[in-house]
């Protein structure tokens, strides 16, 4: 289950347990009610059960947004392992793709930008790392083991294995994320 993964993500940083983490952890928090109502939406219910409980999931998903400042719509894809750094003015679009074993930092933006054919949100690879306060916008894709620098703005493609930062964000190194992600 991809919920074991994120925890274990969170007990391996940590060195604390599995349920220190859940109760400490407002990332947790906010992945335990997107990891559940993700579930329900990519189901095989009945669509009047299934919307019925999506529609108890938006206030739910919103209550955890209001406490967290996490927005992660129950619809965005996400891999197994994703790591929330620090929470707060975490905003993930509803059609956004993260990979598997990614990390975000307090502050990111994953979301829609671009006109006409270049409209559209981020593909994630797997092994990202994303720092602080990081923007991440349009039809793009980020190859896996990227590190995406604080306070980086990404509206192009980035290549797996290498460093982007600044405003708008360019490669200054072939460092990939393994410092980052356990």
């Amino acid at each position: 289950m991809k919920f074991s993964k994120d925890i274990k993500r969170y007990t391996d940083y940590s060195g604390k347990s599995a349920l220190v983490m859940l109760l400490t952890q407002q990332g947790l928090w906010a992945l335990l009610q997107y990891r559940f109502f993700n579930w329900i939406y990519t189901s095989s219910l009945p669509k009047i059960l299934k919307w019925l409980l999506l529609g108890i999931g938006v206030l739910k998903l919103k209550g955890i947004e209001v406490l967290t400042g996490i927005t992660i719509p129950y619809s965005a894809t996400i891999g197994e392992g994703f790591y929330i750094g620090h929470h707060s003015g975490i905003v993930i679009n509803a059609h956004a793709v993260i990979g598997k074993n990614c990390n975000i930092s307090q502050g990111v933006t994953i979301g829609v930008s671009g006109r006409g054919e270049h409209r559209g949100v981020p593909t994630i690879g797997d092994h990202v790392y994303i720092g602080a306060n990081a923007t991440i916008a349009g039809k793009i894709t980020i190859g896996d083991k990227a590190v995406i620098g604080a306070n980086s703005l990404v509206v192009k493609d980035v290549e797996g294995g290498t460093t982007v930062v600044g405003v708008p964000a360019i490669k200054v190194s072939d460092n990939d994320s393994a410092d980052y992600i356990l």
